[in-house]
């Protein structure tokens, strides 16, 4: 019986409405509209509470998809859309489209092969974000998405990518006029709040951390506890949560497999190499070139200003300027260290990463064809 094969395509955007790539893939046959089981993005709006470029972005491709499959856009919703905004520095405004072809195998099926589980959490009242609730919830969903990939255990477990809810004011508000209240008031730190609870949600389903040692009291505020694989990224676009979960299976084939590592802070190269190791690949001189380059489907990094306020001994100021907010400043710095390793912008890299990796640094991920 022929495995299933998670395919992968990244496709730039001219601004955050440009779906033309991802329409040629469907247009060239490359993929069937029917396959697409997951699409992360990089937007080019500041990635703060007021982007919306994120909701833009989603709302194109939902219209892409709806179209092609000749449903309306609300029946895609079981389709994750895990938009990113902020393409600071030299970061490029991409898509990554992810599908799953069942009725054939493409060379390469020998071995542990790219897998893929996505899911949803329920909508999240306002007074559950960035607490337990949100944690075990999410807990929950990353063992449903594993079970939905076939995933054999915790240590096949590469990536779970998470887009969660944020606090907007009328839903701390909604929350007040309730008689609850919510872990901040304060919209923008929400963000943290709720990405921090989606990573332990995930160090807790992983078995990184157990839950009796959690408490609402330790998220985003113990940021020595995190995980080594959770990446998520906080918007208003959504109430509830959208989870993919990526590692390698058997029971899949296909000629892409996926490695991962921690950044121990924003210049750590080494943590790349590392990576590009375990997928057979080797720098020369520095930066991939010719076929190894070509090899890379997709990278996937968290980037977070150390809380210290120096790196290595240096002073950052990322903390300190207020024009900038401190998480443009980290993806910017993360995305100039891994592109010129990779030897392209086209990087999904996250800023925020509460308990997701140690303090300032965090994890990373490399999709590759296999040798």
């Amino acid at each position: 019986m022929p495995k299933p094969a998670c395919l992968t395509f990244r496709v730039p955007m001219r601004d955050p409405a440009d779906t033309s790539g991802v329409a040629a893939l469907f247009d060239s046959g490359r993929i069937r509209p029917e396959e697409v089981v997951a699409v992360l993005g990089k937007t080019e709006g500041n990635g703060c509470v007021n982007d919306f470029t994120r909701g833009y972005a989603t709302m194109a491709l939902r219209g892409l998809l709806a179209a092609r499959l000749g449903v309306a856009p609300a029946a895609t919703g079981h389709v994750p859309m895990v938009m990113s905004g902020g393409t600071e520095g030299g970061l490029s405004p991409h898509f990554l489209v992810i599908a799953v072809r069942r009725d054939g195998t493409p060379p390469g099926a020998d071995g542990a092969a790219l897998a893929i589980g996505v899911t949803t959490t329920h909508s999240f009242a306002p007074w559950e974000l960035g607490r337990m609730a949100q944690l075990r919830e999410t807990a929950g969903a990353v063992r449903r998405a594993m079970a939905d990939a076939a995933i054999a255990g915790p240590q096949d477990v590469h990536l779970v990518q998470i887009k969660c809810p944020l606090l907007t004011q009328a839903k701390i508000e909604a929350a007040r006029q309730a008689g609850r209240d919510t872990c901040t008031d304060d919209t923008y730190a929400s963000m943290g709040f709720s990405r921090g609870a989606s990573a332990l949600g995930v160090a807790v389903a992983l078995g990184e951390l157990a839950e009796d040692g959690l408490s609402d009291a330790v998220i985003d505020h113990d940021h020595g506890l995190w995980s080594a694989r959770a990446s998520t990224s906080a918007g208003s676009e959504i109430d509830h949560a959208e989870l993919i979960v990526l590692g390698n299976s058997t029971g899949w084939g296909g000629d892409a497999v996926i490695a991962h590592g921690v950044m121990q802070d924003g210049i750590d190269a080494g943590a790349m190499h590392e990576v590009l190791d375990r997928l057979g690949i080797a720098p020369v001189r520095g930066q991939l070139t010719g076929e190894d380059r070509a090899r890379i489907r997709a990278v996937i990094a968290k980037a977070e200003p150390p809380r210290a306020g120096g790196i290595r001994g240096a002073r950052h100021i990322m903390w300190d300027d207020s024009d900038i907010n401190p998480t443009r400043h980290a993806r910017a710095l993360v995305g100039g260290v891994l592109a010129g390793m990779i030897g392209t912008t086209e990087l999904f890299v996250s800023g925020g990463a509460e308990h997701q990796g140690p303090d300032g640094g965090g994890p990373i991920a490399v999709i590759a064809a296999r040798t």
